[in-house]
């Protein structure tokens, strides 16, 4: 065994593994389930060659440990000069096969990403989280309130889904709540897998604008938010600070309101599970760390680019060879999670690889907890008659983005 990570056998050099190189599954046969024949590849190899819509042949892995290992093996290169999508996506053109953007970590290796990520370190730390759970709780009650006094039928997201996440984010960088529209907007834009390069350019351009802005406000008019903490430090350049604002931003909104929408929708078609919670509110925190199991909405997965001819199961993975790590695959896997397709909020699902692992592991992974435990949670005891208000096939799902999730989840009570 490499001390890199699991290893067997004899080398083969860079042949398909069996048959031709696949096109990545996308398309779902159940809403809440990822495609069926990305998952049942765990049964037949724990990497598969993959052809990427520019035509080059790289790898797919979908096995829960061979996952970790990469996610944490050093000689796979997180730089966006390296990557390739692995599903069409032209609003990436603009940002991949380029050096990172100013601020944008999940782009850098080592040393640059640690030096732009050493800033955050005691921002999103379990205990800093929990000074934030009371206002969270606050943001989470007026908007269940509004919702309640406005009656029946709701859209769940633009009513609570959306702007939880969203006032909780801007709130902690420093960003005016009254510039969400645009925002929003943009960071949708951004994530689309249906935008041209330039509408995404375009997007990236308006984000970082309104962050750059607010830095050097915040040079004339220090603050206690974290933008202002950031400029204070002065570890970090203006354009770092704005694009890590941005990256921030954007996913620190867009990727708990996908869970807190399509997290209700699992809830709302597993009833058993639902009551279940409600029976025993105890179970809320493990049953948040299974839905973000049983749903991953980061649903075609993480690239990254061997730096060196590295071993893998028998493999032979040569230096510039695109590997994408299936996270849905991953937390669907049978040897990691005894019946993986069943959400039961009683499982112990920890150990998952929703928020990814390693290094780059998600930053805000505490906070996003935190917004889910407490949302879900409010959900669940103050709308006991809550239910779906069309069928559920007519639920629109947002399999047009980078993260899974709902664009609309109209809800009764």
């Amino acid at each position: 065994m490499s001390e890199h990570g699991p290893s067997a056998g004899h080398l083969h050099p860079s042949p398909p593994a069996a048959g031709c190189p696949l096109t990545l599954p996308t398309r779902r046969e159940r809403p809440l389930d990822p495609p069926g024949s990305l998952t049942r590849l765990n049964g037949t190899a724990p990497l598969h060659r993959l052809r990427y819509p520019d035509g080059h042949v790289g790898w797919l892995i979908t096995r829960h440990s061979l996952v970790r290992s990469v996610l944490a093996d050093p000689r796979f290169s997180a730089r966006s000069e390296l990557k390739r999508v692995p599903a069409p996506r032209p609003g990436a053109d603009p940002f991949i096969g380029e050096p990172a953007l100013p601020g944008w970590l999940v782009d850098m290796d080592r040393p640059e990403h640690t030096r732009i990520r050493r800033p955050l370190s005691g921002r999103f730390t379990m205990r800093a989280v929990d000074r934030l759970r009371p206002r969270v709780q606050e943001i989470v009650d007026d908007h269940l309130r509004a919702m309640r006094e406005t009656g029946p039928p709701a859209d769940l997201v633009a009513s609570f889904a959306l702007p939880v996440p969203s006032l909780t984010i801007c709130e902690l960088l420093g960003v005016p709540y009254g510039s969400r529209a645009g925002f929003q907007r943009a960071s949708a834009v951004l994530f689309s897998l249906e935008v041209t390069a330039e509408q995404a350019a375009e997007a990236m351009a308006e984000l970082d604008a309104l962050l750059l802005d607010l830095v050097r406000h915040r040079h004339r008019h220090p603050s206690d938010d974290l933008l202002g903490k950031l400029v204070a430090d002065g570890g970090l350049g203006d354009q770092e600070i704005a694009g890590l604002g941005v990256l921030l931003l954007t996913a620190g909104h867009e990727t708990t309101a996908g869970m807190l929408g399509l997290g209700t929708l699992a809830l709302l078609t597993h009833p058993g599970q639902l009551a279940a919670l409600r029976a025993d509110p105890g179970l809320l925190p493990g049953a948040v760390e299974e839905l973000l199991r049983y749903l991953t909405i980061f649903h075609f997965g993480v690239p990254r680019t061997p730096l060196e001819d590295v071993e893998l199961e028998g493999r032979l993975i040569r230096a510039g060879e695109s590997v994408t790590l299936s996270l849905p695959a991953a937390n669907r896997d049978p040897e990691a999670f005894d019946d993986p397709d069943v959400l039961d909020v009683t499982r112990r699902a920890r150990g998952h690889v929703a928020f990814g692992y390693g290094m780059h592991q998600c930053v805000g992974q505490n906070l996003a907890r935190a917004e889910l435990e407490i949302g879900l949670g409010a959900l669940v005891s103050g709308f006991p008659g809550l239910e779906l208000a069309v069928p559920v096939e007519d639920v629109p799902l947002a399999a047009d983005s980078g993260f899974y999730g709902v664009h609309a989840l109209p809800v009764s009570w």
